[in-house]
């Protein structure tokens, strides 16, 4: 793989962290509607004009509508690179993200024409965490042969590691639920919350990473006594060390009142977060080793 090839493959991961970024940057400022339209920014007009009512608000929710078609060309970019790498393994992580893109449209549309309404936000991020995911895929399989492949870890091992994944993704989910239950509505006008307390479900989201905590702890000494998997030992050890500073901003920002500044900071600790399992998961397999003869 060139190394050109490699860094757009990284840049896409970028990209699609960037994006949740600047959509949170939207939520935090209460700029969800300041496109009050879609497709068009207003009737009649696809850009904001001047005499639209929203402030600067427009400018904001236009921003980030305008990212995601840079989002798209660098997906786009990747698909062609790896067609042109004759890597064709490949295509069936690029190929997903680039149709992800087009389906994130369709649901930011949707979510500006009901509202915001916190069903269709959440899902929105849900949909951007497993392109996220997706993507390192893409990013990580690329600068390995392509071929079969082995297991890289024992099998109880290969559980624990797959145990940490899943409540990882149940502790984004119910974190993008205490977002939609919690005051940062998107739209100081229009103020639509999940109807549950946001204190019970902030609970339940401490109690899961509790929980994934202990699970990322058992992976880091669990591979520890397996000599050979010194990939999987590593990331690890970076997924701990990504765990444990974003649940310190988490704690910080539920006991501040969830300044804007923390709540867009976790947004984008979610996002390593997300790219630091996915490598994790993704040391359990390794290129088949050649045989001695």
């Amino acid at each position: 793989m060139g190394p050109w090839t490699s860094r757009l493959l990284l840049l896409n991961v970028v990209v699609e962290c960037l994006i949740v970024v600047t959509g949170g940057v939207v939520r935090l400022t209460g700029s969800g509607l300041g496109c009050p339209t879609w497709p068009q920014c207003v009737p009649g007009s696809y850009t904001p004009v001047l005499e639209q009512a929203e402030g600067f608000h427009k400018y904001i929710e236009f921003g980030n509508r305008t990212l995601t078609g840079l989002v798209g060309l660098v997906a786009l970019a990747a698909v062609i690179a790896v067609v042109r790498e004759r890597r064709p393994d490949l295509l069936r992580w690029a190929l997903p993200v680039l149709a992800g893109i087009a389906v994130q449209a369709v649901i930011g549309g949707i979510t500006v024409l009901t509202g915001l309404h916190p069903a269709t936000v959440m899902l929105h991020f849900l949909v951007s965490a497993v392109l996220i995911a997706v993507s390192t895929a893409l990013w990580m399989r690329a600068q390995e042969p392509s071929g079969p492949r082995e297991r890289a870890v024992p099998r109880p091992v290969r559980g624990l590691v797959l145990a940490a994944a899943l409540v990882s993704a149940a502790v984004i989910t119910v974190g993008t639920a205490v977002t939609g239950a919690g005051p940062h509505a998107g739209d100081a006008d229009q103020p639509v919350r999940l109807a549950v307390d946001p204190r019970t479900l902030s609970w339940l989201h401490a109690d899961l990473v509790m929980v994934f905590v202990g699970l990322v702890v058992g992976c880091v000494v669990a591979l520890r006594l397996v000599p050979e998997a010194t990939v999987a030992r590593r990331r690890a050890a970076e997924l701990l060390v990504v765990t444990l500073a974003q649940g310190a901003i988490g704690y910080a920002q539920y006991f501040t009142g969830l300044p804007e500044v923390l709540v867009g900071l976790h947004m984008a600790g979610a996002c390593v977060l997300v790219v630091a399992m996915a490598r994790l998961v993704l040391a359990l397999t390794r290129p088949t080793l050649p045989r001695p003869a």
